[in-house]
């Protein structure tokens, strides 16, 4: 055993995060530690690292035992050193082998014929070989490119960079300093694909052992050999990835839940035998015999699922036109770095779209262009009743400090009472007094499901999602993805979570070569999509045209698609009536575009001044502007009923 817990029992304040567990870390484990948020998963890492003392039991650890433990509050670490030289801190004997060679070396100049000079500095030489002393440099920017870093940034002073890039710099020094046991709090928070890739396969090969903290199903899937579940203040181990403890956790409750309904009857039947003949001379000793065993008896406890449940439901009130957003030959750029140039992209209603792709690419960029929020050069086009609500990762510093939770969501103007509200806010773990919690006394993952709530209570027909899932446990993120597939608007998405992303994508955008490349289907679709492009690349030898050719809304990679044959007679009629309906739809969106204009326009000379002062020209506007009113209302109702009619059409042809 390498380290682990005797019979520990830890509170933290009056609540009791774990009572009398036992758990042991042998060489070679692969553990993921989950459980819900909230449950002290974090608090339990820091007892075993000894920042906390559990009040019973023990923390046990090997006199040997070397333990690396990320976590979030490393990032009030700071220094004016390059990155390079903050993850070579790990080697800190090599550095320290360095410096007295150095010396050594000066004391040998100055003193040639001294022996015992002599013997020190080959002896110095001689353990920095042992050490691989002479490969740090190799080791060091190899972790930090593996972590997303370029040539450029290994010279930058670890300060400049934000928080996210300050983590992966800590984990290089922990992943270089090689510990026998890793202990790891959300490492892939701060990670963007790529990164998670690499970290896994270098994970996968390590020689130590690891616990990880995670949310990310796929990362728990590929990464460990055991689970260990937080759960009512115990530790249930299971033998297996996170696939494997799902299956087995149900089979344990539904065991459990057995177990306790048996002994329920047997306490039932134990006791009306004790009722029954408790009076009786003849009987009352067998009585007494009973009870004393049914005290003594270890009572089998109740399933009782702690499980959360946020009921999230998207509502819609306008139905948007076929194109909700088109982006015409648009380029943004910072300094000279460029994110995209001359690019086009259009997103179409029902579009459920994941933009995925290495940190600093511009993805949460792109999304702001698409929102509004970043400047850029060319053209964004807004489609017909197109309603957005923005989810960004900025918003959660955007809520007001001083609002409590209920105030927060009043503030956005949704027409909602307080009754509604509350609802809504219970659907994500509100409930009753949480409601009047200041929002600065939030945790991060409680701030990001109030902004989320912010964004739904929108009712927007788009949203666009920024890390929706960031700080929120597995099981939430499950039921966002559910929530996100019954959402009759569109979306467009960016995550690190692949098992988020498999879940609600039907389509997958990436930025490359600064062009918002296309693909049309799934992610998992995308992935073996790329495996037979690789496959191919290595039989040619090299890239194929198609593969270096940018692809936008009019030149989109296809997914193969088997081809299933229609054996009932398609209905003509049907088929000529559904291609007028949808030339008429485009018909109206066109007259509704043009009348929209003319309002706008009239509305523009109604605000001049001088329009009042000519009674029969303010007259003239006016009833314009009421006719112009009529017709857009007349449009929309029309445009209703033939959108109607077209999903009616489509389903009977289909």
């Amino acid at each position: 055993m390498l380290i682990g817990f005797q019979n520990v029992t830890f509170e933290f304040g009056a609540r009791v995060i774990v009572a009398d567990a036992t758990w042991h870390i042998q060489p070679g484990d692969r553990i993921g530690l989950v459980g819900y948020n909230g449950t002290g998963k974090s608090t339990l890492l820091k007892v075993l690292v000894g920042e906390y003392t559990p009040s019973k039991g023990t923390v046990e650890k090997s006199r040997e035992t070397t333990i690396g433990y990320l976590h979030q509050d490393l990032l009030s670490f700071d220094t004016n050193e390059n990155i390079t030289e903050v993850a070579l801190g790990a080697f800190e004997r090599v550095r320290a082998l360095e410096k007295e060679i150095e010396h050594l070396g000066i004391e040998l100049e100055k003193n040639p014929e001294d022996e015992d000079l002599l013997i020190k500095y080959t002896d110095s030489l001689h353990e920095l070989d042992v050490l691989d002393g002479y490969n740090i440099h190799h080791k060091a920017e190899e972790v930090l490119h593996g972590l997303g870093f370029s040539n450029e940034d290994l010279v930058k002073p670890y300060k400049q960079f934000s928080g996210g890039w300050r983590m992966r710099v800590l984990l290089a020094k922990m992943i270089l300093q090689q510990p026998d046991v890793l202990l790891m709090d959300e490492p892939t928070n701060h990670l963007d694909l790529p990164s998670i890739e690499w970290l896994e396969k270098y994970l996968i090969h390590y020689k130590g052992s690891v616990v990880i903290v995670s949310h990310d199903k796929f990362f728990l899937n590929r990464m460990v050999n055991k689970i260990v579940e937080l759960y009512q203040q115990q530790l249930h181990i299971y033998s297996g990835n996170y696939e494997f403890f799902e299956t087995e956790k149900e089979v344990r409750i539904e065991m459990q839940q057995k177990a306790f309904e048996n002994q329920q009857d047997y306490i039932r039947q134990q006791e009306r035998f004790i009722e029954r003949f408790k009076a009786k001379a003849s009987k009352a000793a067998q009585a007494q015999s009973v009870q004393k065993r049914l005290d003594k008896l270890d009572k089998i406890e109740d399933v009782q699922l702690e499980r959360p449940n946020m009921r999230i439901n998207f509502q819609l009130e306008k139905v948007p036109g076929k194109i909700l957003v088109t982006l015409k030959e648009v380029t943004k750029s910072f300094g000279n770095l460029t994110i995209v140039e001359n690019a086009s992209a259009e997103i179409e209603r029902g579009d459920k779209i994941a933009l995925i792709g290495a940190n600093g690419k511009g993805k949460s960029t792109l999304l702001r262009m698409i929102a509004g929020t970043e400047e850029f050069s060319g053209e964004r086009v807004w489609g017909h009743n197109v309603e957005e609500s923005f989810y960004a990762q900025h918003q959660l510093e955007a809520l007001t400090m001083t609002n409590n939770i209920l105030e927060e969501l009043q503030s956005c103007g949704s027409k909602k009472n307080d009754v509604e509200l509350r609802s809504l806010l219970g659907s994500f773990l509100f409930s009753g007094e949480d409601v009047d919690k200041k929002i600065r006394v939030l945790s991060g993952g409680e701030k990001a499901r109030v902004a989320l709530a912010k964004t739904i209570v929108s009712r927007g027909n788009f949203l666009i999602l920024d890390e929706p899932t960031n700080h929120l446990d597995m099981h939430s993120v499950e039921l966002l993805a559910e929530a996100l597939n019954k959402y009759e608007g569109s979306y467009i998405l960016v995550s690190h979570d692949r098992y988020f992303i498999s879940k609600t994508a039907n389509k997958i955008w990436e930025i490359v070569d600064h062009q918002i490349k296309e693909f049309k289907g799934s992610y998992q679709e995308w992935v073996e999509w790329n495996e037979r492009m690789e496959k191919q690349r290595k039989a040619n030898g090299s890239e194929t045209k198609e593969l270096e050719k940018p692809v936008n809304k009019k030149e989109t990679v296809k997914v193969a698609e088997p081809i299933i044959k229609n054996t009932q007679p398609i209905n003509k009629e049907l088929q000529k009536e559904l291609q007028k309906q949808q030339r008429r739809l485009s018909q109206i969106e066109a007259s509704l575009s043009k009348a929209q204009e003319e309002q706008k326009h009239i509305e523009l000379e109604m605000s001049k001044p001088d329009t009042y002062t000519n009674k029969q020209q303010f007259s003239k506007l006016e009833n314009a502007y009421k006719s112009i009113k009529d017709q857009i209302n007349s449009l929309n109702k029309e445009y209703e009923l033939v959108f109607e009619h077209i999903i009616d059409l489509e389903a009977k042809t289909n």
